[in-house]
This record gives C-alpha cells, sequence and structure tokens, in this order.
C-alpha cells in the first residue's frame, strides 16, 4: 500500500510538472500565432523559415540544445550519429547523391550504395566534406557505413580520416552566424567548456511548433503526403532522441497522440515506404540504418 501511494504522488507529481512547463511553452509560442499565420506555406520553402534557412543538421541540434544552458543533454549518445543521417539527407534532397538503383541482389535499402550525382559545392562546409569523402571513396559504401565512417566507429584505421570531427561545434558555429545562438565559455569546475545559449528563441519556438503540428493539428496519417523536410526531421529528431524536448511542452492528452503518432511512423516498415511514388529513399534507408543499430 506505501508502495501504490509513493508511485500515485510520483506520477502526479509528473503530471502536474508537464501542465506548468505546457502553460509556460503555450505562451511562448501565443506570441508568435500572429507572425506564423502571416507566412503562407506555399509562398516559402517548405521547412525552413521565411527569413533564415537552416539545415537539417542545425535543427536537429537546435531541438536537442538547452535553450539557457548551451548545450546538450550528456547522456544523449544518439546524436552523433543523427546528426550524420542529417547529412546524407540533406546532400539527397540538394540532389548531390543517391541510392544505386534496385536489383534482383540488391533490393534491401541497406544493401544498395550511395552514389555521387553531383559534386558541385553546397555552400556548408560539412556538407561538401562529406561529398569529397563520397566522391574519393572506391569501392562505394551503403547509407550505414557512411554513418558509420561519419561518426567515427569503425575499426578500419584506414577509414578513420572519414570521421567528421568537431561537428556539433561546427554546427553550432554556423547558429551562431545566423543570429540563432551565441557563444559563451562555462566553468564546470574541472574544466572550462564552449557553450552556445539559444538567443533567437523564436526560430527554436518555430520548428518545434511546425513538428507538433505535424502530428497533431496538421496530422495527415500517411508519410507519402507530409512535407519530406518535416518527415525527415522527425525521423531525425527521434533517431537523435531530441524529441521529448519538442514535445514536452504539450498538455498529457497532446503529448501521448503526439508520441504515438511519431511511433507509428518510425515504426513503418522502410523497404515498403521507400518503394511508395515520390518517396525519398534516403529518409527511409537513413531510418533503416538507426532501426538495425
Amino acid at each position: 500500500m506505501l508502495y501504490y501511494l509513493k508511485v500515485k504522488m510520483t506520477t502526479l507529481t509528473h503530471r502536474t510538472r508537464r501542465t506548468e512547463v505546457s502553460k509556460s511553452c503555450e505562451k511562448k509560442i501565443e506570441s508568435e500565432e500572429d507572425t506564423n499565420q502571416e507566412r503562407s506555406p506555399d509562398n516559402e520553402d517548405p521547412g525552413d523559415s521565411k527569413d533564415i534557412r537552416l539545415t537539417l543538421m542545425e535543427e536537429v541540434l537546435l531541438l536537442g540544445l538547452k535553450d539557457k544552458e548551451g548545450y546538450t543533454s550528456f547522456w544523449n549518445d544518439c546524436i552523433s550519429s543523427g546528426l550524420r543521417g542529417g547529412i546524407l539527407i540533406e546532400l539527397a534532397m540538394r540532389g548531390r547523391i543517391y541510392l544505386e538503383p534496385p536489383t534482383m541482389r540488391k533490393k534491401r535499402l541497406l544493401d544498395r550504395k550511395v552514389l555521387l550525382k553531383s559534386d558541385s559545392p553546397t555552400g556548408d562546409v560539412l556538407l561538401d566534406e562529406t561529398l569529397k569523402h563520397i566522391k574519393a571513396t572506391e569501392p562505394t559504401e551503403t547509407v550505414q557505413t557512411w554513418i558509420e565512417l561519419l561518426t567515427g566507429e569503425t575499426w578500419n584505421p584506414f577509414k578513420l580520416q572519414y570521421q567528421l570531427r568537431n561537428v556539433r561545434e561546427r554546427i553550432a558555429k554556423n547558429l551562431v552566424e545566423k543570429g540563432i545562438l551565441t557563444t559563451e565559455k562555462q566553468n564546470f569546475l574541472l574544466f572550462d567548456m564552449t557553450t552556445h545559449p539559444v538567443t533567437n528563441t523564436t526560430e527554436k519556438q518555430r520548428l518545434m511548433k511546425k513538428l507538433q503540428d505535424s502530428v497533431l493539428e496538421r496530422w495527415v496519417n500517411d508519410p507519402q503526403r507530409m512535407d519530406r523536410r518535416t518527415l525527415a526531421l522527425l525521423v531525425l529528431a527521434h533517431s537523435s532522441d531530441v524529441l521529448e524536448n519538442v514535445f514536452s511542452c504539450l498538455t498529457d492528452d497532446k503529448y501521448d497522440v503526439a508520441m504515438n503518432r511519431t511511433k507509428d511512423l518510425v515504426e513503418l516498415d522502410p523497404e515498403v515506404e521507400g518503394t511508395k511514388h515520390n518517396a525519398t529513399e534516403m529518409i527511409w534507408a537513413v531510418l533503416a540504418a538507426f532501426n538495425k543499430s
């Protein structure tokens, strides 16, 4: 009986905390609704701000950062591979890479190699560095192998040259240049760490509201009908373990709906979804790689 009361009190405390956070978040979002209503989805690039264009990697990192502290959770060991997956999807969406066509021997997404479509610079240092690696690599590699190589998770010493270093810091600097983050030094007793607190909270709230709406008010229950950048961001945010940050300010009922719909989405069979008309294969190949790892 005593154990039951303790569990019950913990649950009530959790629900109360979520409700308080929800009220605070809703106040922030309401102040931006007038601005968001003036934006026409038909007149701007889906998934990007009208004033600030962000890459998928920048969006994932922004969602994972603590606003005031300026760093991601020390317990999050998923975001590194999530950012590398975002690089591959971003390159595919920009027409730089693609998956080799399926054959009788290579039907599965994870068996097909990543091929170069165009080596023209993107203007983003991380994307262009990855593009050079893909261009120079023979034989070609699969999506899962590329995520491992770019993360540095390989036992082959000759493959360590493909590791992208200081990815979070480089992405954060891009966000600083775009006026969304700032740079500070924070002391952690034994060492100093560079942090990047959020200064443009409007942009982060806009991004969070876009994801919330995609699984609530604008839910279509069909990934092929979703904006592909929003679909990609949902997949990456879930795989990077930052989606809780997006939905934590919702009321309990909306939180459950949002999490369940996202769960249903990422549990779809990538092999089936990737073959559908107008599907972006790289999104589903990255999801398949995360599901296997």
